[in-house]
């Protein structure tokens, strides 16, 4: 049973099984911060971040400050006397009062091997930039981003079936399992403090709307690693007589096969269509026409009249 006093800071899915690990060893847990309600849906309902729930059917009490920043949230946590902080995707960045504030410091599980992909994105530059393996890091934290002290690693293969959702889900399971292990070490007074390699750092910055945007001219590896690192969320897209088509699954169909026209459909299959690409061609095999649901490319093809010949934008 663990005995370090803990505040635990985080907010999506990715952080639950984290906590869920805290309870279960019997960590005292003070208090959960989690970021505050958000309008979501159709209705644009207030609704509870996933820690939020996490936290209520735990019974534990739940802190949701607009700013980490504001000394009212300080002083609560000050007056939380935590002996140690847990950090796991909060979104907020913590300044140096409230990493200085507990006697064993703050720590971070973070969804990558440091010194790579720091940052706000992990899972889905590693997939989109073609990586075969990732993992999870625990660290002490420290004014920079992602840049403190790590203490324990645990890798992981990425698989060719593997999208940002599946090894999303892999990532927060082991994430929970590498944090046990840490907080084992650090209440022992055994956990390692190793330095970051700064001349190894890289940094998954945060997603945009142009990251999104299909770019024909690449190589079809790449983009189908763009289309598998974008899935369940945001969903790559193209335009196609000016409207936006997302595309959920696609195929390398043939990496070496010479195209003239990178965005032109080469071919039609029973599954779908093939692409022409700045080198190989691809098979695109779910889609989503704007303003419809998703649906198989097959589906697409009849349903918009594409044919060998028409242009992707």
């Amino acid at each position: 049973m663990g005995n370090l006093r803990t505040v635990f800071m985080g907010t999506p899915d990715f952080a639950v099984p984290c906590l869920d690990i805290l309870v279960k060893e019997g960590y005292p847990v003070a208090a959960v911060v989690t970021q505050p309600d958000r309008p979501k849906g159709r209705g644009q309902k207030l609704a509870y971040s996933p820690v939020k729930e996490a936290a209520l059917a735990y019974n534990l009490p739940v802190l949701q400050p607009a700013s980490i920043k504001d000394d009212a949230c300080y002083e609560q946590l000050a007056a939380l006397q935590p002996d140690i902080i847990v950090v796991v995707a909060f979104g907020q960045i913590l300044p140096k009062k409230i990493l200085e504030l507990p006697s064993f410091g703050c720590i971070n599980v973070h969804a990558s091997l440091l010194p790579k992909y720091r940052g706000s994105a992990p899972i889905h530059w590693a997939i989109i930039n073609g990586e075969t393996s990732t993992g999870i890091t625990t660290m002490y934290m420290d004014i920079g981003m992602d840049t403190g002290d790590m203490i324990l690693t645990a890798e992981t293969p990425i698989l060719a079936s593997d999208t940002t959702g599946t090894l999303h889900d892999r990532l927060k399971e082991l994430g929970a399992t590498v944090l046990s292990d840490t907080l084992r070490e650090i209440a022992a007074e055994k956990a390692p403090r190793l330095p970051q390699n700064e001349a190894q750092a890289t940094y998954a910055r945060m997603l945009c709307r142009d990251t999104e945007r299909i770019d024909w001219r690449q190589p079809a590896t790449a983009i189908h690693n763009l289309v598998r690192g974008l899935n369940p969320w945001p969903v790559a897209y193209c335009k196609y007589q000016n409207k936006s088509l997302k595309i959920w699954q696609t195929k390398v169909y043939d990496e070496t096969v010479p195209c003239s026209e990178p965005g032109r459909i080469a071919k039609l299959t029973k599954d779908g269509l093939v692409v022409e690409t700045g080198k190989g061609t691809i098979e695109i095999l779910e889609v989503q026409p704007e303003s419809k649901r998703r649906m198989k490319a097959s589906d697409c093809v009849c349903g918009y009249c594409l044919t060998v010949g028409n242009l992707f934008e």
